[in-house]
């Protein structure tokens, strides 16, 4: 079992910058790839950047440019930089990792979620 903790959400205003950390815990052989979600008030939850393990990171079209997934392969742990945020950036943003182990093998987990208020 993996489990997600995040942290780095809260209030801000239109232009500000917020960083987001998940750090993942438990019985784990390998990550695949983590990743940011949000989901948005009354909108589902679309992927905002994913970082796989072997592979270049990805982002939605709405923050390319804006915001920056990196990674600390030791710590297990996946970081999202905002800057410029917006008041359509507002939401609850969900941490995910896909991770491997011989028990379970590659099961996706998911954080509690941490909530970003973009104010304009």
């Amino acid at each position: 079992q993996v489990h997600l903790v995040e942290s780095g959400g809260g209030l801000v205003q239109a232009g500000g910058s917020l960083r987001l950390s998940c750090e993942a815990l438990g019985r784990i052989f390998k990550i695949n790839s983590m990743a940011w979600y949000r989901e948005a008030p009354g909108k589902g939850r679309d992927m905002v950047a994913e970082i796989p393990s072997e592979s270049p990171a990805k982002y939605g079209d709405s923050v390319k440019g804006r915001f920056t997934i990196s990674r600390d392969f030791a710590k297990n742990m996946v970081y999202l930089q905002m800057n410029n945020l917006q008041p359509e950036d507002t939401g609850v943003y969900y941490c995910n990792t896909n991770a491997y182990d011989f028990s379970t093998g590659s099961v996706s987990y998911w954080g509690q979620g941490t909530q970003v208020t973009v104010s304009s």
